[in-house]
């Protein structure tokens, strides 16, 4: 079938499977090392206790055969080394079948995961990479040239992403419509970048533009996805363009480093690179994508027409595989940041005059002479959770508790998720957490206190506490 390969996509494939499996490294390694505080044996929402009650069906994983930390620790560390072998291109040393299997271990391990990780794998980007890790399975290596179905359906995901983050704007919140909506975003956004206070003080006009272009590459430039070449190319190359924007203006996860590779996957590099020769595939291969192409038409319709629906969800899986979900990002900006800081003391009896310490978190705002710092495409489960907790105390009802009970032990997997432990020789024997209202500083401010925030307390989060 002349119709089934297209050797113009050969450059885009492996710029595409290489950056796939950078982004599978990130993610295997954020699992590796916060897995035990967050999730382990004797973390805050422990798996076994979750396996207990969890279906198979529902939740299929490799830990409902076998738990430990240990096995948890093999699995994300194979992970790594799969997706750094992988990354370096051992896909095309192999035979086509070894390297449809290799990206299948890789999408199972990680599928694995996320089916036990609760609320701290609740995010969009998980969905998103196994979806896309799962069409990487059926892309191919240099033992045959790329098939023009896998590179269709991964336009039909990139957009998704982007179509689908557009109208969740454009029917939620206000701001978007009327273009205000950057004039708080980058102030509010769950975790800021160290350019997001340059970004916020922008100009409003500016902040306007940032708005508008948003709504051209979200809602018309997708549609151009599906158009013929050079005109494709030029789509997928403004949302390149666009999610660096991303990148320099916040900490998103991978989400936007996966973005601009299934946008490159769109991109013909042939007048960079000729293709070379590559062979005809196999006939069992072409059943078999033909046959994966045919189930995700089929997966497509709640999707799609969760796109059309007024009620539409952001950020939602409609099988417990994640092959085909619904995406979207921000329907709704805050116009006030709040945050929960958290303090202990070492004194036996809290009074009017006592002395508390504050926890000092990676990435989230705590001391207000911090410049926020870049962590993504690394993920910062933790943090990220905080700034939940922060918009309301429903969101940390399931770890909040079990979290301060873990500082009141001085529990070390837990104090490793922290960038400062105000308690290092012995746990305090008090923690509480309060809550502040954040705002970046004014120029005349920064140049007067040197400070990027200014805070004001609010309330209490979590009265002083201690253990029993």
């Amino acid at each position: 079938m002349e119709w089934f390969t297209d050797g113009d996509y050969w450059l885009s494939r492996l710029v595409f499977q290489r950056a796939l499996a950078g982004v599978y490294l990130i993610a295997f390694l954020t699992a590796a090392l916060q897995f035990r505080a967050l999730i382990g044996e004797r973390g805050m929402l422990p798996v076994p206790d979750y396996l207990r009650q969890a279906s198979p069906r529902q939740t299929p994983s490799l830990f409902h055969l076998h738990y430990s930390d240990r096995f948890f620790a093999a699995v994300a560390w194979a992970g790594c080394a799969l997706a750094a072998a992988l990354a370096a291109g051992a896909a095309d040393q192999v035979p086509l079948w070894a390297a449809m299997a290799c990206w299948a271990v890789l999408w199972a391990l990680y599928l694995s995961i996320v089916n036990v990780g609760q609320t701290w794998y609740g995010f969009g980007w998980e969905s998103l990479l196994l979806e896309t890790g799962f069409l990487a399975v059926f892309l191919g290596n240099e033992r045959t040239a790329p098939p023009v179905l896998v590179l269709w359906m991964l336009r039909w995901v990139l957009f998704r992403v982007e179509f689908g983050a557009g109208l969740i704007k454009i029917r939620g919140d206000r701001c978007w419509r009327d273009l205000t909506c950057l004039q708080y975003h980058h102030e509010t956004q769950p975790m800021p970048g160290p350019l997001s206070w340059f970004f916020h003080r922008m100009p409003r006009p500016l902040h306007r533009v940032e708005a508008a272009a948003n709504h051209v590459t979200q809602l018309l430039v997708p549609v151009l996805l599906f158009t013929p070449q050079p005109v494709a190319s030029a789509a997928a190359g403004l949302m390149v363009l666009t999610q660096l924007w991303l990148v320099l203006s916040g900490n998103f996860s991978w989400l936007n480093w996966l973005t601009i590779a299934l946008a490159l996957s769109a991109v013909d590099f042939s007048a960079v690179a000729a293709p070379p020769s590559l062979p005809r595939p196999p006939l069992w291969y072409e059943a078999v994508v033909i046959a994966v192409a045919a189930g995700v038409l089929l997966l497509s319709y709640r999707p799609a027409r969760n796109l059309l629906s007024r009620r539409q969800a952001m950020n939602r899986s409609f099988d417990p595989f994640h092959l085909v979900n619904a995406y979207g990002a921000f329907g709704s900006v805050g116009r006030v940041r709040f945050e929960v800081v958290v303090e202990g003391t070492d004194e036996q009896a809290p009074h009017e005059g006592t002395v508390w310490r504050e926890y000092g978190f990676k990435g989230k705002p705590t001391d207000v002479r911090r410049l926020p710092r870049q962590y993504a495409p690394y993920h910062l489960r933790l943090d990220w959770m905080m700034w939940f907790a922060a918009l309301s105390p429903a969101y940390a009802r399931s770890w909040f508790g079990p979290f301060v009970a873990r500082l009141l032990d001085g529990d070390r997997d837990t104090l490793r998720l922290l960038a400062r432990n105000p308690f290092p020789d012995a746990p305090p024997v008090y923690v509480r957490a309060r809550l502040f209202h954040y705002r970046f500083t004014t120029w005349r401010e920064l140049r007067a206190t040197g400070a990027w925030w200014h805070r004001t307390y609010v309330r209490d989060f979590l009265r002083p506490t201690r253990l029993r």
